[in-house]
């Protein structure tokens, strides 16, 4: 019996398009999610000021937070492949309301309309750059390597900052960080977009998920850390 090759394949690339869809799609579902976990958080801690000066005030508290957000993240990224979808899902949901409670310090040097102006700038910039890095044809991997370098270099500037205090260094420090983050959001999706492209082909699995949502946490990182930078430039200190 014979049988429609070219029906076959235009049957298998039609089934890998409709996959591939619906992975880009829960990519940014769950990072608006995590992004709205965030912000409750943050605001729900900020209307506890005993809360925030509790962890302000203790240094033990401070790393201790932020080391619990590192590990996590580390943990998450190095372990995904043995847990299941849904522990991953969850990991990514307690990073956000950790990541929350660390931003609910801005409700107190910022104020809100700054905040919302400088959120809504985010959010214009983070999607005109992804949009980027979706459609582009030219392959990004050469400045994602590049902004990744840039990034480690930030990140040394700003820890020698906290010793020296230089308001002109922290100012540079947050030009060059929206730069860098404007790149990485395009260079993150294009990655993501191949990433799930090939992953498609196996069909939406669990593990497809959960490459779709370590895409999703790069790109939550992007937007988080674009919005830090931008609100030192924009924000309005109380």
């Amino acid at each position: 019996m014979s049988y429609d090759k070219s029906y076959v394949t235009t049957e298998q690339v039609s089934s890998s398009s409709t996959v591939f869809a619906k992975l880009m799609r829960n990519v940014y579902s769950w990072m608006a999610l995590a992004l709205l976990i965030t912000a409750l958080t943050a605001m729900v801690v900020a209307q506890h000021p005993d809360i925030v000066y509790t962890i302000g005030s203790n240094r033990l508290y401070t790393f201790g937070l932020i080391g619990a957000e590192l590990g996590l993240v580390l943990y998450l990224t190095a372990r995904i492949h043995k847990m299941s979808f849904l522990t991953a899902g969850l990991m990514f949901a307690l990073y956000s309301i950790l990541n929350g409670v660390t931003m609910s310090f801005i409700f107190f040097a910022y104020t809100m309309t700054s905040i919302a102006q400088t959120f809504f700038i985010t959010a214009g910039t983070f999607a005109a750059m992804s949009l980027v890095g979706y459609v582009v044809k030219k392959d990004l991997s050469t400045m994602g390597r590049f902004l990744v370098m840039l990034l480690i270099g930030i990140i040394i500037a700003s820890v020698v900052n906290i010793f020296v205090g230089s308001s002109a260094l922290e100012m540079g420090i947050s030009y060059l960080g929206v730069l860098v983050f404007v790149g990485l959001t395009a260079y993150d999706t294009q990655k993501i977009k191949l990433m799930l492209v090939q992953a498609s082909q196996h069909g939406y699995t669990d593990e497809t998920s959960k490459l779709a949502l370590m895409g999703s946490l790069s790109l939550y990182l992007d937007f988080i850390n674009l919005f830090l930078y931008l609100l030192r430039i924009f924000g309005n200190r109380r």
